[in-house]
């Protein structure tokens, strides 16, 4: 045999065995995430309940999902009990492993369990033959264009659930009118902070039916997930959601990308954009004219309980690094999912996941500038942005001055009037980028989505100190740097020189 068919077979061979272990491990997984038999309601770990194969939430597929990218920084999503309350992955990944099983399947019948995260004091929970019924909840249909509801009140959008607004079949054996009591939910879905807890709601008014009487007018057999959204057409906020979205999906081990549906009423914001890029499919709760059911349903806890938003007022010591370095040298101070996340955005979005910067590109450098514009958000918005930066325009043109002149390797100066760009646009310019720069405001949170080598420089006026970016920046791993303002008015030549700086750490 010669050499070169030598190595074929061993190519041949690493592929099988490559392709055997993924397929081990999906199954693996997929299986032990299954409803248990057992009639215990008791908290415990999958590993060590019996599986009911007969009976799984993923066996009338009928539509199309999409299916999950291979993402470079992608790290396996299986429970750890091991990990310490307050590592990066009880933050970030997958730190939900107290489960307590509500409602055992019998006989085709429903179930419903929940995964609680004691790190971020939030839950996962997840149920199958469940039922909603549109005319228990009180909202705004959603979904509307934003210039038909101009003046709206915020509290027309949020659901308020009447009793047996979601039910779930319990077949022939039904010993309680409500799936949960006070104390299940003050202990896996508290209402902390958060005022009208949406999630803590919907899941108080679920009833159990008997099986006679669970009946549907539709029927949805694809695994679908239901958030509710607050801040919808802030991009931080956005993101926040966004992100527990997909912590969900992974968390419960869906082997495609759910569909989507919003059990809120808020109007159609340009952020569907990527909504709809992410999951499946995407549709309003009011969108059904009656009552709906799930084989698999998925209910998504708030952005406000996700690492992103509790590390404005926690001190979450975690440090970004590559998935290859922590696969090989687990840290529990070190993270790579900020990392996934952003190539799951860009991969959703059919944006190359292949590509990174280094070194002195051949073309050039793209110096990102962010900027903020006055904008119609939604109905309760004057379509004025409050100025982070008074003089920006004129930052701008300094730098377009400089960039031209620069005596260094070529500097592309991007103005970036996300306001006027698409989701994809935006997404596709920061991913471009070898530097990104900006007042404080929501487009930053963007640099989620950045390269691994970007540079962060923030201009923070006096009255906007506050460290969103530095530790999203941190927990990806990105170069950060800051100029902190007396006022809210920026020295051209400061900003000059910090860009300078950057230009030639990058070896331009």
């Amino acid at each position: 045999m010669n050499r070169r068919t030598t190595l074929l077979v061993r190519t041949l061979l690493f592929l099988f065995l490559l392709n055997s272990f993924s397929l081990f491990i999906y199954f693996t997984h997929y299986h032990s995430s299954k409803p248990s038999s057992s009639s215990s309601s008791s908290s415990s770990s999958s590993s060590s309940l019996k599986v009911n194969t007969s009976l799984t939430p993923f066996s009338h597929q009928t539509h199309y999902s999409k299916p999950w990218p291979i993402l470079p920084s992608y790290l396996p999503w299986l429970g750890n009990p091991t990990a310490p309350l307050r590592s990066c992955e009880a933050y970030f990944g997958n730190g939900f492993t107290g489960r307590r099983d509500l409602l055992h399947p019998r006989a085709g019948a429903g179930w419903f369990r929940c995964w609680r995260s004691d790190t971020l004091q939030s839950s996962v929970c997840e149920g199958g033959r469940l039922r909603m019924v549109p005319e228990r909840i009180t909202m705004a249909a959603g979904g509307e264009s934003l210039t038909a509801v101009i003046g709206r009140r915020e509290e027309e959008e949020l659901p308020a659930f009447q009793n047996g607004a979601f039910e779930v079949d319990g077949g022939g054996f039904v010993d309680r009118e409500f799936l949960v009591d006070r104390e299940f939910l003050d202990r896996f879905v508290p209402r902390g902070e958060v005022t009208r807890h949406t999630m803590r709601d919907l899941i108080g008014k679920i009833r159990i039916v008997g099986g006679k009487d669970f009946e549907c007018d539709e029927w949805i057999e694809e695994p679908t997930l239901l958030v509710t959204r607050f801040e919808y057409a802030n991009l931080f906020h956005t993101v926040t959601d966004w992100y527990s979205a997909y912590v969900s999906s992974r968390v419960v081990g869906l082997p495609n990308r759910p569909h989507l549906i919003f059990v809120d009423g808020h109007c159609m914001a340009p952020l569907e954009e990527t909504w709809k890029a992410l999951f499946s499919s995407l549709k309003y709760a009011k969108n059904f004219s009656g009552s709906v059911c799930f084989r698999h349903a998925i209910l998504s806890p708030l952005g406000y309980e996700t690492a992103l938003f509790k590390g404005l007022t926690e001190d979450i010591d975690c440090y970004g690094a590559p998935a290859q370095e922590l696969w090989q040298n687990p840290d529990d101070h070190k993270t790579a999912r900020l990392s996934e996340f952003g190539e799951m955005i860009r991969a959703a979005f059919g944006l190359p996941l292949n590509i990174h910067h280094g070194g002195k590109p051949f073309f050039g450098h793209n110096v990102l500038f962010v900027r903020r514009e006055d904008y119609l958000a939604h109905p309760r918005h004057g379509g004025k942005v409050e100025s982070r930066l008074s003089n920006e325009q004129e930052v701008f043109e300094s730098l377009k001055s400089w960039v031209s002149s620069y005596k260094g390797c070529k500097i592309y100066l991007v103005n970036g009037l996300f306001a006027h760009m698409s989701m994809k646009d935006q997404v596709r310019a920061i991913q471009d980028a070898s530097v990104i720069i900006g007042a404080h405001g929501a487009g930053l949170t963007h640099i989620v989505s950045a390269l691994p080598n970007t540079v962060i420089l923030e201009i923070i006026s006096s009255q906007f100190r506050r460290p969103h970016f530095a530790y999203i920046a941190r927990w990806k791993g990105l170069e950060y740097h800051a100029i902190n303002l007396p006022g809210s008015h920026a020295d051209p030549g400061t900003v000059i020189k910090e860009l300078a700086d950057i230009m030639k750490s990058l070896g331009c």
